[in-house]
């Protein structure tokens, strides 16, 4: 009995060991400071062959960092580890997820989870974690789990926190409130979890509290990294909410992140998520030094083109920018996104743009266009991203290339920008007809305006400037019926808007009663002299006016 009671406790003492072991990595994955739990894990494993558990936690880094091929040889090399072999199949279940195979995912959680002792959590935990950090991230199927772990253990803190993460990602804010006070409440040294009760205030655009929050979070740990990160994240997304703020909030949110890679590493993997984040602040001077930075750690690493082209077209340089997008495209193992063809085709446009801005080469900016659609194809609201291009066209005079970028945007009627899109639209093709050597107006692309303003006009009944553009449009069409009809409710609109705006637009309502005149003068004698005076009522010495009087008269 005295030796079972000794081999009992030689076993316990073993097992705690082999957990410790494994302690410094699990602080270092949880502090972001991914380098580091590297090395710590191949320490491990190279001490400590059997330990299959460091083999997870390695491939699972791996996975995190996107380098697909290292995380499947640690799972398989952990496979055939003598202890925690079976933490692997996670992982290479989580592979499957990310293939879109989700049987086979699902097979071999089942291998994980059949000879589970009832208090067992921590395979739970890691594959609620896989189904969330999936491409495809399956919340739902994370809460299912993490329901049976946490009907098992309540007071887990990493169920809890785990559990805060998928209710998070579920959108359910309230449930994640609770989980996560209940983490903290359970281990007031897991700070991850009260950091994150500053994220849902984030999330409510309840900036000034998250700050707070996230200082609480510093009082503790002020060398904890991943708030700093949030703090970058916070103040960017205050900037972009709060205009008036924006200049101040994106420095600050510039300065936490470099203060974030001051206490993870500058790992090449992290300098890309630095340069993801500089592309939000759209701090492209910076982009651009991180992106030479990239270059010389790993001259190989395509997405680093990325990075180059994008400060390349942002700092003024077409043609680097065009090397640059069109070798990473090109190469087999790049994950292509919808941003990478916009920069792509923006930079064909830039560099196939006159000295004036006037002109587009016909050339470039038909195989532009193509990638921009290529863009809205791969995901319909990149169209969000073109009213600052197309605007850019229309200030420059460049309205054929500018109508050109409109007609994609207006493809997604559920895009923010899907009425400013069609009423640039609309004057993009008009004024592109309306140019001196111009030989003969487009009927088909002006008919393509009509239409365009007619969207405007439904969604916005008092945008009067749609009804004058729509009625010259026409004029340019010939049609002279609908030309008289959205002449007269323009009219109509602004007379509706009182005194001051009609004074206002003075102008514009002698060129609708004069319009409106010419159109009557064939057919309706008097209603002609009735608009005509109203002219003259406006501007008594209006010599169009006087001179068809005498006419009809």
């Amino acid at each position: 009995m005295n030796k079972f009671k000794i081999f009992s406790l030689a076993l316990v003492a073993t097992t705690i060991a082999k957990a410790q072991d494994l302690e410094p990595a699990k602080k270092a994955i949880d502090a972001e400071q991914f380098e580091k739990a590297k090395s710590l894990l191949k320490s491990v494993i190279q001490t400590k062959p059997s330990s299959g558990k460091a083999a997870f936690l390695l491939g699972n880094i791996y996975l995190k960092q996107n380098i697909a091929d290292s995380a499947s040889i640690y799972f398989q090399k952990g496979l055939s580890a003598s202890d925690g072999a079976k933490f692997n199949n996670i992982g290479l279940g989580q592979m499957d997820l990310d293939a879109n195979n989700k049987t086979a995912a699902q097979a071999k959680f089942n291998l994980v989870t059949k000879d589970l002792k009832k208090k067992d959590t921590e395979e739970y935990i890691y594959i609620a974690r896989a189904y969330m950090n999936a491409d495809k991230p399956d919340y739902a199927s994370a809460i299912t789990v993490l329901t049976k772990a946490a009907t098992a253990n309540p007071t887990d803190p990493q169920v809890q926190l785990a559990l805060g993460d998928a209710y998070y990602g579920e959108k359910k804010q309230n449930e994640a409130y609770v989980a996560y006070r209940n983490a903290y409440q359970a281990d007031s040294s897991l700070i991850r979890a009260k950091m994150q009760l500053g994220v849902l205030l984030k999330g409510a655009k309840a900036y000034t509290e998250a700050v707070k929050a996230y200082n609480e979070v510093i009082g503790i740990n002020p060398n904890y990294g991943p708030v700093y990160r949030e703090l970058a994240e916070t103040y960017y997304l205050w900037g972009n909410n709060v205009p008036s703020t924006y200049t101040e909030n994106i420095q600050k949110a510039l300065g936490f992140y470099e203060k974030y890679m001051s206490l993870t590493d500058y790992s090449i993997t992290s300098r890309m998520r630095h340069a993801d984040f500089l592309i939000l602040a759209k701090d492209y001077k910076a982009l651009e030094v991180e992106a030479n930075k990239m270059k010389e750690l790993d001259g190989v690493n395509p997405r680093i083109l990325r990075y180059l082209g994008y400060s390349a077209y942002e700092n003024g340089n077409p043609d680097a920018a065009l090397d640059a997008l069109q070798k990473f495209i090109s190469n087999p193992s790049s994950k292509i996104i919808p941003r990478d063809y916009l920069y792509l085709g923006q930079a064909k446009i830039k560099k196939g743009t006159s000295e004036d801005g006037k002109t587009v080469d016909p050339a470039l900016l038909a195989s532009a266009i193509e990638d921009i659609k290529k863009a809205v194809d791969m995901e319909p609201l990149a169209t969000n991203e073109l009213n600052e291009l197309g605007k850019k066209l229309y200030d420059q005079k460049a309205f054929g290339a500018a109508a050109a970028v409109f007609e994609i945007a207006v493809t997604n009627p559920t895009s923010k920008n899907y009425l400013i899109d069609n009423f640039y639209l609309g004057n993009s093709i008009y004024y592109d007809n309306t140019r001196k050597d111009l030989v003969k107006p487009d009927p088909i692309a002006l008919q393509k305006a009509d239409v365009a303003f007619g969207n405007v006009i439904t969604a916005s009944p008092t945008t009067q400037d749609a009804y004058i553009f729509r009625a010259r449009t026409n004029t340019l069409l010939e049609n002279d019926e609908m030309m008289a009809t959205y002449y007269q409710q323009y009219i109509d609109v602004v007379t509706a808007k009182g005194e001051a705006e009609v004074t206002k637009n003075k102008a514009k309502f002698i060129e609708s009663y004069n319009n409106i005149a010419a159109h009557y003068a064939n057919s309706d004698k008097a209603k002609a002299i009735e608009f005509f005076n109203k002219t003259l009522a406006l501007d008594p010495a209006n010599n169009y006016a006087i001179e068809s009087l005498k006419l009809l008269k």
